[in-house]
């Protein structure tokens, strides 16, 4: 599902939404996940699943061009954490075919 596909479904599921205040949701949402996220804060949605960063530490790597040794730095990468009701979700409809076309309704 795509940003454009899930205000699409918001805006269809909330009649009383405009697609421009459906996008306008989404973006906000987005963007205080992102803010929180770079501000070192954890996001936890119950039934979700829970977004947080870990720390990658600064390792010697290779440049492959030229094959020489780099010092690549440490990062902190975010990460997300499904919730139990995801997972079992997910794990229920697991020995069916994915069929990637067709958005699910249950949104």
């Amino acid at each position: 599902m795509t940003k454009s596909e899930l205000v699409a479904q918001l805006a269809t599921r909330f009649p009383q939404l405009v697609l421009k205040d459906a996008d306008f949701a989404v973006k906000t949402m987005l963007d205080a996940m992102s803010e929180a996220l770079a501000k070192g804060h954890r996001i936890e949605i119950r039934g979700f699943g829970s977004f947080g960063l870990n720390r990658r530490p600064s390792r010697v790597g290779r440049n492959p061009k030229s094959g020489e040794k780099v010092l690549v730095p440490e990062k902190y990468v975010p990460h997300f954490k499904p919730g139990k009701e995801l997972r079992e979700r997910v794990d229920r409809n697991s020995g069916e075919p994915l069929k990637a076309e067709e958005p699910d309704d249950d949104l």
